[in-house]
C-alpha cells in the first residue's frame, strides 16, 4: 500500500534550518505531484510547497518563497523541504502529500489534490 513517512523536523531556533524528508513507496513515484502542507495549532492545513516528480517544477506559497526549497531524489523515491531562515510562524506540524491522480505537469497547493498523506512531522521555531 502506498505509504508515506516524514522524517527531520525538531526544535529549531528562529533564522535556523532545517531539512524534511519524506519517503515514499507502494505507488509510482514518477509523473506526480507531491506536495508539502503544514497546520499550526488552531488553523488550517495550508500548502508550502510542490514539485511535479516527472519534470521537477516547483511552486511555493508566498509565505515561504525564497526561503524555503523543495527537492527530490527520483532514485530514492524520496521528497525533501529545505528551510531556511526559520521564523516563529513556521511552528507547525508538517505533512507531505501525493497526488497520484496529477497530470499535465503543474501542481496545485490544494489540500484536495491530494490523496495520500504522511503522518506528518512537527517543526518548531523558538525566538
Amino acid at each position: 500500500q502506498v505509504q508515506l513517512v516524514e522524517s527531520g523536523g525538531g526544535s529549531v531556533q528562529a533564522g535556523g534550518s532545517v531539512r524534511l524528508s519524506c519517503a515514499a513507496s507502494g505507488y509510482t513515484y514518477s509523473s506526480n505531484c507531491m506536495g508539502w502542507f503544514r497546520q499550526a495549532p488552531g488553523k488550517e492545513r495550508e500548502g508550502v510547497a510542490a514539485i511535479y516528480t516527472g519534470g521537477g517544477s516547483t511552486y511555493y506559497a508566498d509565505s515561504v518563497k525564497g526561503r524555503f526549497t523543495i527537492s527530490q531524489d527520483n532514485a530514492k523515491n524520496t521528497l525533501y523541504l529545505q528551510m531556511n531562515s526559520l521564523k516563529p510562524e513556521d511552528t507547525a506540524m508538517y505533512y507531505c502529500a501525493a497526488d497520484t491522480y496529477a497530470s499535465g505537469g503543474y501542481c496545485y497547493l490544494r489540500l484536495y489534490e491530494y490523496n495520500y498523506w504522511g503522518q506528518g512531522t512537527q517543526v518548531t521555531v523558538s525566538s
